[in-house]
């Protein structure tokens, strides 16, 4: 997919939530992978082991933002069984090199 279409913002309701658990939400939200790198660094770490386990994150970048490459990234961090800061550490990073890939036209 074009990096435009990558790193453009897109409606509310394709938007990725942020919870705790089912039908906990916690009241962060993300609609492109500029503010999605933003909260991963703010939201509780729980909230990210819960989505991470789940494979909420890797199908809303591969299914609404069209980066199957940052998809499977995420995926190698579930297999790693990242918990806590670590996870979030790790998650941050590789999600900040893509979208500053992304940025500079370096993919």
């Amino acid at each position: 997919m074009p990096t435009h279409k990558i790193l453009r913002k897109v409606l509310r309701e394709k938007a990725f939530y942020f919870f705790s658990s089912i039908g906990n939400y916690i009241g962060e939200n993300a609609a492109s992978l500029e503010e999605f790198v933003g909260k991963i660094r703010e939201v509780n770490p729980k909230s990210l082991e819960f989505h991470l386990y789940r494979g909420d994150f890797e199908k809303w970048v591969d299914e609404v933002l069209g980066d199957a490459g940052l998809a499977e990234k995420i995926k190698e961090l579930r297999n790693q069984k990242l918990i806590g800061e670590n996870l979030q550490g790790q998650l941050y990073q590789t999600i900040l090199k893509r979208y500053n890939e992304l940025k500079t036209g370096f993919t």
